[in-house]
């Protein structure tokens, strides 16, 4: 009984979050891409500060992270400068990006940049780049969802039958209540994490050190280990510039699920208070890298490095601590999984086949639901138990892909004479250089494929703008009296922020 408690404790989890998230529904028609894809922009400071905590945490907090830290050290601090400026950003641009969707019936990303720059096959393009970062990241943690189950079951639940099982799961509440599923289901999964990474933070350094704390950690780790605290790392396998240009790449990239979240709160003040909070939360990530840091010197042949945090609970804590970081470590996994297919499905139909079909809304709104059981199917399933590579390194592959849709944003919130074919061109030429870069010569000089890709991707956007003509001057006002009001010497009051 006691050796499979765990995988009960896992699987228990599990039918919590899938009654959580059929009960979000709450009686609510879930046919529109209004309710099922921005919860009717209804949420709350609290829930949304969870939603978006747990969802930017993920699987990396307790498999990525921990292994980053196990097979290169300190260069997992990386996260420490993405998050906080993941906060500052939704602070900044959350009520900006909320008003657009309030003002213009926005509900996804795509819809936004169509609007902005009239044009529906650009938006249609924009949604397609993103889309390869959005499902890297799903497929990414798919995988560590897999993993979890296999290691909890003890090899007994094959990684195929993890990914099956934990899609089908989403898939049901997901199709059911769309965003407010995620919204509930990642307000209870962003608890639990952040719990169970401090129980596990703290045991692992009392087993290891003996004392309550992380200090006897670091001292060892100096003593025995110090290659792993100094940059770009140990193990000798990535430079300085790619670390650093990882970092650039990750800041830059605005994923559309965090632009849905936005859209889904209940006013702009509401974005502000929750990013104001964001950053109390992400203390999650130091307890999980000290296990990694732990298992340097306690699990010296470790065959798979993202499974350290599992492996060392398995080998030196109780039963029930193992039990609820498999539990905590799920609730990672499909707290980010959910809104990446969530917001593919979404922006799919609205932003692709709507416009290519001429869809009403009632049917896009239908399609959107749908559309989540082919794209776990045929793209997410087989690539996930296909397990390509690092789950860190298919983070920042996606993430490079994503960036390249950049000059839209400029466009929207900095540059009012960008134009739609200054766009268009920028982010085609920056997707051909990430892909040229990352399959056929992989990073050269050591420096991410998405940071070539912008560098030529910005410069194409500038002077394409600057030869084409620019958008009407009516939609470029009424998109930067919100963006940048200073602009303008007279503001509607109906516009304003809160």
């Amino acid at each position: 009984m006691t050796s499979w408690l765990p995988l009960l404790i896992t699987l228990a989890y599990v039918a919590v979050a899938i009654g959580i998230g059929l009960h979000a529904r709450a009686g609510r028609r879930m046919d529109s891409l209004e309710e099922w894809g921005v919860a009717g922009r209804s949420m709350g400071p609290v829930t949304l500060y969870l939603l978006i905590a747990a969802g930017s945490v993920s699987a990396y907090t307790f498999m990525g992270a921990p292994g980053w830290a196990y097979s290169k050290g300190v260069p997992v601090f990386y996260v420490a400068i993405y998050l906080a400026y993941l906060a500052l950003v939704a602070w900044y641009f959350g009520p900006k990006v909320w008003a657009f969707g309030e003002k213009f019936g926005h509900v996804t990303q795509a819809s936004a940049i169509a609007d902005r720059y009239q044009s529906p096959a650009l938006g249609a393009l924009a949604a397609l780049v993103m889309s390869v970062g959005s499902l890297a990241y799903a497929v990414l943690q798919t995988i560590g969802s897999a993993y979890i189950l296999f290691v909890m079951s003890g090899g007994a639940i094959p990684v195929w039958g993890g990914v099956l099982l934990v899609l089908s799961c989403i898939a049901l509440y997901l199709f059911v209540s769309g965003q407010r599923a995620i919204g509930r289901t990642n307000a209870f999964q962003g608890v639990l994490m952040l719990g169970v990474a401090w129980a596990v933070g703290l045991w692992a350094a009392r087993v290891a050190t003996g004392e309550w704390g992380f200090a006897g950690v670091f001292a060892r780790l100096q003593h025995e280990h110090a290659a792993y605290l100094t940059l770009p790392g140990a193990g000798g396998d990535m430079s300085f510039s790619f670390w650093t240009t990882s970092i650039i790449v990750s800041m830059l990239s605005f994923m559309p699920p965090v632009w849905t979240q936005w859209m889904s709160a209940s006013s702009a003040r509401t974005i502000r208070r929750s990013a104001t909070w964001l950053p109390t939360y992400y203390v999650v990530i130091l307890p999980m890298v000290v296990v990694g840091f732990i298992g340097i010197f306690s699990l010296p042949e470790l065959a798979r490095v993202d499974t350290v945090a599992l492996e060392y609970a398995m080998q030196h804590m109780p039963s029930l601590l193992v039990g609820l970081l498999g539990a905590g470590t799920l609730a990672a996994s499909m707290s980010s999984c959910e809104p990446f297919i969530h917001s593919v499905a979404l922006t799919y139909s609205k932003d692709v086949l709507q416009p290519a079909f001429k869809l009403s809304e009632a049917r896009a709104g239908v399609l959107a639901r749908w559309l989540i059981f082919p794209l776990m199917a045929l793209i997410i399933a087989p690539l996930a138990i296909a397990e390509p590579g690092n789950l860190v390194m298919i983070l920042l592959i996606g993430l490079g892909f994503a960036s390249q849709v950049l000059p839209a944003f400029i466009g929207m919130f900095f540059w009012p004479r960008a134009s739609g074919w200054g766009v268009a061109a920028g982010i085609l030429v920056g997707f051909v250089v990430t892909v040229a870069l990352t399959t056929l010569w992989p990073h050269p000089l050591g420096i991410h494929a998405g940071f070539w890709g912008l560098m030529i991707n910005l410069p194409v956007f500038i002077l394409v703008s600057l030869l084409t003509a620019p958008v009407a001057a009516d939609v470029t006002e009424r998109f930067f009296r919100i963006a940048a009001p200073w602009h303008y010497r007279r503001q509607t009051p109906a516009l304003s922020l809160p």
